[in-house]
């Protein structure tokens, strides 16, 4: 019986470095032999992990979308009902992937295009469900506006905190201060 360690597997290791590459220099600009050097292995060597570039571009914005609806059922969980609370750690684990996963979100705008149609639909689908817990506890948070209002914040807190790849940092924790007073902030304003 095996357990399993914080390190990360070879398929976990050529996703990061995947990502990193498609990111920086588009999903055409990055050849499988590059990809395969970045992890210590052929380029040949990635088949054994991926049939091609497709796949691993499809694992990466699928997975995300995954990771993220996941992460957010599970505080929607552990939040038992106190939607204050709920939003905060929404708003928390959402500035941690934007901080901790810049690559994912460049490649979410620059390549979602290139994803067969299935893949790109499940994508699509996952982030309407994720975008849901969010509206949801923002209509509970502030009954008032208009449910298109309230969706409409919710959307332009996810731009407010996927800008994170198109901006200077400040620093780990200074960026993930202001990131934090500013998706509040925007949330606040739907009480005025």
């Amino acid at each position: 019986m095996s357990t399993r360690t914080d390190a990360p597997t070879r398929r976990e290791q050529i996703l990061k470095e995947a990502a990193r590459l498609f990111a920086e220099r588009g999903f055409h600009g990055v050849g499988v032999d590059e990809i395969g050097a970045a992890v210590g292995i052929s380029g040949p060597g990635l088949y054994r992990h991926f049939p091609g570039k497709d796949a691993m571009l499809a694992e990466l914005l699928v997975g995300i979308s995954e990771r993220l609806l996941a992460g957010g059922r599970r505080r929607v969980e552990e939040a038992h009902g106190d939607a204050k609370a709920l939003l905060a750690a929404l708003i928390d684990g959402h500035i941690d992937f934007a901080l901790d996963d810049r690559p994912l979100i460049t490649l979410h705008d620059r390549e979602l295009d290139r994803l067969r149609d299935e893949d790109r639909k499940r994508v699509r689908q996952l982030q309407r469900q994720y975008v849901e817990l969010w509206v949801s506890v923002v209509r509970e948070l502030y009954p008032a506006p208009p449910e298109a209002e309230a969706r409409a914040t919710v959307h332009a807190v996810f731009g407010l905190l996927n800008s994170t790849p198109h901006i200077g940092l400040l620093g780990r924790t200074a960026m993930e201060s202001l990131l934090r007073r500013l998706a509040h902030g925007a949330f606040g304003s739907l009480a005025a």
